[in-house]
């Protein structure tokens, strides 16, 4: 029997080191692998690069390593809501990789699928495609790293030509997920909003560390209900249904 379980989610990130590279689940706070990022907080491991949607906001999700500066590059789609992220970025403290979302979301399908690279037409005629986007600021406020330009290549689809650029996928060191259930062989079901970003970045990881939040023997799941095989998945990490779940917009209906 393969039983992935690990007993801690200090445990499961012990062995993540200095400048590895991580693919982190979750979108806005919904889905945020949260024990999995207090636990890699509290080691100390430093000099990240991390792919991810966004980067949490300023005291939650990916935000707590932002703040005690452990993260070198962010690859996301999403940076409005941390003023801290703003303040590093500005200041050519952290390199940034904005890439538009359902291209980020296909560059981790694509590493976790054996593809290394595909063409899209998302970006084509943008600083996306062309270059000159900053990654990295200097302390005087000039650019210095800028996004290359991309191979853009014309492509008959439908029987209508179009431009199309060319992407690279994403493979990262590991992967840190959060799912509402799983088993010990590593078969994940995620909860409504919580299924974002967080198959994607499971894929993406060459070991993928999943926390969840109900631990069940394997064959209590109907087949047709696992949003993510357990062959992706290395190690998983029960953390109880009452861990903590924040919520970036609370709104109520007039009345209420």
């Amino acid at each position: 029997m393969i039983d992935k379980t690990i007993p801690t989610a200090v445990a499961a990130v012990a062995d993540i080191p200095d400048g590895a590279s991580l693919a982190v689940g979750g979108f806005g706070l919904s889905g945020n692998p949260i024990a999995l990022i207090d636990a890699l907080l509290a080691q100390g491991t430093t000099d990240l690069s991390i792919v991810s949607n966004n980067c949490g906001v300023d005291d939650w999700g990916l935000g707590v390593l932002l703040n005690a500066k452990r993260i070198r590059k962010m690859t996301s789609s999403y940076v409005g809501e941390n003023k801290e992220f703003e303040r590093q970025f500005l200041s050519g403290e952290l390199e940034l990789e904005l890439t538009p979302q359902g291209t980020l979301a296909e560059k981790l399908r694509a590493g976790g699928s054996g593809i290394a690279a595909f063409y899209t037409q998302t970006g084509v005629g943008t600083q996306v495609a062309e270059g000159g986007l900053p990654r990295r600021y200097a302390a005087d406020g000039s650019i210095a790293v800028a996004s290359p330009a991309k191979d853009v290549r014309t492509f008959a689809l439908g029987g209508r030509e179009g431009e199309y650029v060319l992407e690279d996928a994403i493979v990262t060191d590991f992967s840190l997920v959060h799912a509402l259930r799983g088993d010990r062989h590593g078969n994940l079901v995620f909860n409504k909003a919580a299924r974002n970003f967080n198959p994607l970045a499971a894929m993406a990881g060459r070991v993928c560390i999943a926390q969840v939040e109900e631990l069940v023997e394997p064959g209590e799941f109907d087949p047709d209900t696992v949003h993510l095989p357990g062959v992706y998945v290395h190690r998983i990490v029960e953390v109880g249904t009452d861990i903590d779940k924040r919520i970036e917009r609370r709104t109520v209906s007039e009345g209420a």
